[in-house]
């Protein structure tokens, strides 16, 4: 009897998941591409600066103006919209297992000055069009299907990037946030409590916004590629297997200066050169490697009085150094670092380091890789496994969730500028490509109802 029985629960398991599979396959998807690119438009008129261009920075009044318009077409979806401390959105479609994790898609809208229309911003409307196009597909999910935008992954207010999506998966400390204020001296409390959110501490909100563990059971972040490698081959659709995480660091030299005519070179520590030096440095440390997922930029390079007849005496640079293998990229930092040490004492100049961050990379969830996958299959478009050299909170939420992401071809791979641009078939075929994941990884209220 105890044989017949585990054999009958295997034939009811097996049967659910065959049912369950079949449902997803038979959605029928209606996605505008048109549409959904133009709200994508309409959200870029949320700018500091005019269209083309798009700056739409955290907590300002362009930022709570894309705010609302985010929300207006959560609620319009059908969702139910909710916001923690941080000003993470959620828009909310509840399943029909309430002891499910939510299966949760989103990116962000805020936008480094003289940006573009899609970076971030398809990952917040791409998932609403498709909860949408699954509703009226007449698909019921069995667990929750939350639309997420995030706060603040751009770092260009409070030179942190991915605040919001930090405090959701417990990687940000109060202590950290304490000392990041904006170029004005405001502090995130500070702005985040203008705004309407916020909290009496940057503990508090933390507190209030760390996702409990279980509450997400799969997270897929829809994106544009920031890289030309779909369109240059013709690939239709990019499924990420892994992505790269930044070690930033900033380097301070510091020599004696003079003038440009008298002080006469043997008697110099020029610090502009000490700096040029490490920035070469860089470069060389990273294709020392060999590796093509390995990059290095010396983004930020200022010399002090910087007046053509004065030698430098002051000199600043910020240094992003990115891969996808945590050992190799530290050891890139680490042969930095020991070039800033050997520079400084040849050229006889004073220095300081300091680290930014340094985060650990992400490998994705065969889970959420598997559903990407077969909803490519299931749409017959072309797509490629691949990494995600840009950061994405998507890092983050692979801390705590299994993760993944989808990419569209944009055009010539450029992202934050003003000409970034991905065609409305491609956003249509990306959208239908997120709609039937978040249907796999959700699953269907309908397949276990007619079974049970």
């Amino acid at each position: 009897m105890m044989g017949l029985a585990g054999g009958s629960h295997l034939h009811i398991l097996l049967a659910l998941l065959v049912t369950s599979i079949c449902t997803v396959r038979s959605i029928k998807l209606d996605v505008s591409g048109e549409a959904i690119a133009s709200q994508l438009l309409h959200l870029a008129t949320f700018t500091d600066d005019p269209n083309p261009a798009v700056t739409r920075i955290v907590f300002t009044e362009n930022d709570l103006l894309a705010r609302g318009y985010v929300k207006e077409l959560m609620t319009a979806a059908g969702l139910t919209v909710r916001e923690d401390p941080m000003g993470n959105i959620f828009g909310r479609w509840e399943g029909t297992d309430p002891n499910a994790g939510a299966v949760v898609s989103g990116s962000h809208a805020d936008a480094i000055p003289l940006a573009g229309a899609y970076d971030g911003t398809l990952g917040v409307i791409g998932p609403i069009a498709a909860v949408a196009a699954l509703r009226r597909a007449g698909y019921r999910p069995r667990a929750p299907i939350d639309v997420l935008m995030f706060t603040s992954e751009e770092p260009t207010r409070f030179g942190l990037g991915c605040i919001g999506s930090r405090g959701m998966a417990g990687e940000l400390t109060a202590a950290l946030l304490d000392e990041k204020l904006d170029v004005n001296g405001t502090s995130f409390k500070e702005a985040s409590t203008a705004a309407g959110y916020g909290g009496s501490s940057h503990q508090e909100i933390l507190d209030g916004t760390l996702i409990a563990k279980g509450g997400v059971a799969a997270f897929v972040e829809l994106h544009i590629e920031q890289g030309p490698l779909l369109e240059a081959e013709g690939t239709q659709l990019g499924i990420v297997t892994a992505i790269a995480a930044p070690a930033a660091l900033r380097v301070f030299f510091s020599g004696d200066g003079g003038h440009a005519g008298a002080l006469l070179m043997p008697n110099r520590n020029d610090a502009g050169l000490a700096a040029a030096e490490v920035a070469l440095a860089v470069e060389a440390s990273v294709l020392e490697t060999g590796a093509i997922d390995a990059v290095g930029t010396t983004g930020l390079f200022e010399i002090g009085p910087n007046t053509v007849n004065s030698v430098p005496r002051e000199a600043k640079l910020e240094i992003d150094i990115r891969d996808i293998d945590a050992t190799r990229r530290d050891a890139i930092v680490a042969s930095v670092l020991q070039t800033v040490e050997e520079v400084a004492a040849r050229r006889k100049v004073r220095h300081r380091v300091e680290m930014i961050n340094q985060d650990a990379p992400a490998t994705c969830s065969n889970q959420v890789i598997q559903a990407a996958t077969e909803a490519a299959q299931e749409l017959g478009a072309s797509h490629k496994q691949m990494v995600s050299r840009a950061y994405h909170d998507s890092l983050f939420m692979a801390r705590f969730a299994p993760t993944g992401m989808i990419f569209i071809p944009c055009r010539n791979g450029w992202s934050h500028r003003p000409d970034e641009f991905a065609t409305p078939e491609d956003i249509e075929r990306g959208v239908k490509a997120l709609a039937l994941t978040l249907a796999k990884l959700a699953g269907s209220a309908d397949a276990a109802h007619s079974e049970l």
